[in-house]
């Protein structure tokens, strides 16, 4: 665990420049070409042969100790937010680091060449795969959209996708440190559902003769107002989260808007409370439509599984932080965040655990975020990641063998998984108008 640790030290100019530069170049999801082949030349100056994802950013490398073991998969992800108000957003994007991806990446860098070093992995058996991957946040759905419908990817998050494509065939096991203001744990996170809202009225001129048209934007405010009034119903244990964007409001000021785009997730702690949340919102949303007389097309698509924590892997997270960075105090929350993260794709699969990093501050996803303390959120991170690594994989992975030999699934297999996660597609317009005066409502 020294070597290793020295090892890191070593890297440190390394580890903080790759820091800097990916704050100043950020891309977002499936869009981080520039910011995948700066880690892929890191990669390969370091020695790592890349398996390159190729339509899209991202790639993954396997270190084998060449002693018989389990395998673990670490990763760091690749893209950045949307926040223009952000000091040091890109002017021309409004792009901007504002969750701390870029220090992850900087990590694992530092993971990958602290594990080059000469003699590091001699108390270490089994393999190692290091993975840069893209899109972990849920946004650009309409590009996203472009994407699948092109037959570029199948899914909307990096790992999912990375997942399906087969890049984590083999892995036994998995974990990635998130930046945030403490070392820390949490038990889990909810997932998501992911909507995309059309409400389809009538043009007119809005002063001339608007009795003529049927106002989407009115239909829409209703919807949404419909919604925001089911509220109270949920309950506190399901934690459901519904935060709607309206993203296309209409193409003039004097003609009624025909046509109205509003996108939303529907978080919650389980399959089952986001499926009949769902069901709920899709009701209220319908109810707007009929105010008018228009209809509503509701496109829902997964998004992320809620993400449980393996409890075996809590306890090393816990106990690696004491081992690699004993001056950070480490605190386990038992408790289910309201964010979601495509980490979650995995944990019906292999144990998993997401733990978190200290070194930022200001507000997640706004313009006050920054990295207040690079050598926790990198250097101090890159270490942390190491000391689970070498808690699984030191002593013949006697610790990695006992969790994984503990791990129930939820899923057989990745197969199984995507069938189940497909069940939550759903499209079309929602409304039938009958002749005889009745409307029917498919939810």
């Amino acid at each position: 665990m020294e070597a290793l640790l020295n090892a890191v030290d070593k890297h440190r100019r390394l580890i903080l420049d790759a820091e800097r530069y990916i704050w100043k170049h950020p891309e977002t999801g499936y869009r981080e070409i520039q910011t995948s082949k700066y880690m892929e030349d890191q990669f390969e100056a370091l020695g790592y042969e890349l398996v390159r994802a190729g339509d899209i950013p991202g790639f993954y490398t396997v270190l084998d100790t060449g002693r018989p073991g389990p395998e673990v998969l670490i990763f760091g992800e690749l893209d950045s937010l949307i926040c223009p108000s952000h000091p040091e957003s890109d002017p021309n994007t409004g792009y901007v680091h504002a969750c701390g991806h870029h220090a992850q990446c900087a990590a694992l860098l530092g993971i990958a060449a602290a594990l080059k070093e000469h003699g590091v992995c001699d108390s270490l058996c089994g393999r190692i795969r290091l993975c840069a991957v893209p899109a972990e946040e849920l946004i650009e759905v309409g590009y996203r959209t472009e994407l699948k419908e092109k037959g570029i990817i199948k899914y909307f998050g990096g790992k999912g996708e990375f997942l399906y494509r087969g890049y984590f065939d083999g892995v036994d096991m998995a974990f990635m440190v998130h930046t945030n203001k403490t070392f820390c744990s949490i038990k889990a996170s909810v997932g998501c559902l992911i909507k995309t809202i059309h409400y389809k009225g009538l043009s007119a001129h809005a002063g001339a003769s608007p009795w003529s048209g049927k106002n989407a934007l009115y239909a829409a405010t209703q919807g949404l107002s419909a919604a925001n009034a089911l509220r109270e119903t949920f309950r506190e244990s399901d934690i459901i989260r519904f935060h709607p964007i309206i993203t296309h409001g209409g193409e003039a000021v004097n003609a009624i808007p025909e046509l109205v785009t509003v996108e939303s997730y529907v978080r919650g702690s389980s399959f089952e409370a986001m499926k009949n949340a769902s069901k709920k919102i899709n009701q209220a949303l319908c109810g707007g439509a009929l105010s008018v007389g228009g209809n509503i097309e509701i496109i829902d698509k997964p998004g992320y599984a809620p993400l449980k924590n393996d409890e075996n892997m809590l306890l090393l997270a816990k106990d690696a932080a004491a081992l690699a960075i004993p001056e950070e105090t480490f605190h386990v929350i038992n408790d289910t965040s309201s964010g979601s993260t495509d980490m979650a794709e995995l944990c019906g699969l292999m144990p998993v655990v997401h733990p978190y990093a200290g070194g930022s501050d200001g507000v997640d996803h706004g313009a006050t975020y920054h990295i207040a303390d690079p050598e926790k959120a990198c250097v101090k991170s890159a270490k942390f990641q190491l000391g689970m690594l070498y808690l699984l994989l030191s002593d013949n992975a006697k610790r990695a063998n006992e969790i994984i030999a503990a791990f129930k699934p939820a899923f057989s297999s990745k197969e199984e998984y995507f069938a189940y996660l497909d069940t939550f597609y759903s499209e079309g317009d929602r409304i039938t108008y009958r002749d005889d005066g009745i409307a029917e409502i498919r939810l």
